[in-house]
């Protein structure tokens, strides 16, 4: 979402009654609420009114998100240990540079059938005011994802300045991509973070 994507999100969740387990549940409540957010607008949509379309009752809402700005994200934790995944799975002899140009494509590489729930996710992530204090403490997990992968390779502190630029250059061209394609109904997400992790890619490499 950015830094994600909604690839692990299977048909069977929509429907997911009270009593699934905690991905499908969580699941099932956030594109719940991402339909009413786009119908009906983030400000008006209200926990209980989510609740009661997702058939569940609002303290048990409350025990799977702690707020409804956290709602929109769905289940974070996932998208982080995916990154995670994408991440160690790459050879050790790839270079950062490609291992992140690599990563950030697998990683926001969405199946076509999800894109428009997609697109409703990034647009209310990107342009609700409401949403950005919540959505800069996602973005902060996810850039130490990256730091923690580029620290490893230079056998360096997470906290370092190089790390840190990193990640910062890496969420920057993932956000450049959203926002081209919100911007563009028949944008291709592919493409724009192809390209963008391109720049990305001899940006690091200029790094040493």
């Amino acid at each position: 979402m950015v830094p994600g994507n909604d690839q692990h999100v299977s048909p069977e969740s929509r429907a997911a009654p009270v009593g699934r387990k905690r991905v499908t549940t969580m699941t099932h409540i956030a594109e719940v609420a991402i339909d009413l957010f786009a119908r009906d607008g983030f400000d008006d949509t209200s926990v209980d009114d989510i609740a009661a379309a997702a058939g569940i009752a609002r303290r048990t809402l409350f025990r799977y998100y702690s707020s409804k700005n956290a709602i929109a994200w769905g289940d974070f934790d996932i998208y982080l240990d995916e990154l995670r995944a994408l991440l160690d799975a790459i050879p050790a002899e790839l270079p950062i540079a490609d291992a992140l140009q690599r990563a950030l494509i697998d990683f926001n590489n969405v199946p076509g059938t999800e894109l428009p729930r997609h697109r409703r996710r990034m647009a209310l992530l990107l342009g609700v005011p409401a949403l950005q204090a919540h959505s800069m403490l996602m973005y902060a997990e996810w850039r130490q994802v990256i730091a923690q992968f580029c620290a490893r390779r230079l056998r360096v502190d997470a906290t370092a300045p190089v790390p840190q630029t990193i990640a910062w250059m890496t969420l920057g061209t993932a956000l450049a991509a959203y926002e081209q394609w919100l911007d563009s109904p028949d944008g291709d997400l592919n493409a724009l973070l192809t390209e963008g992790s391109r720049i990305l890619s001899e940006g690091v490499a200029a790094l040493g």
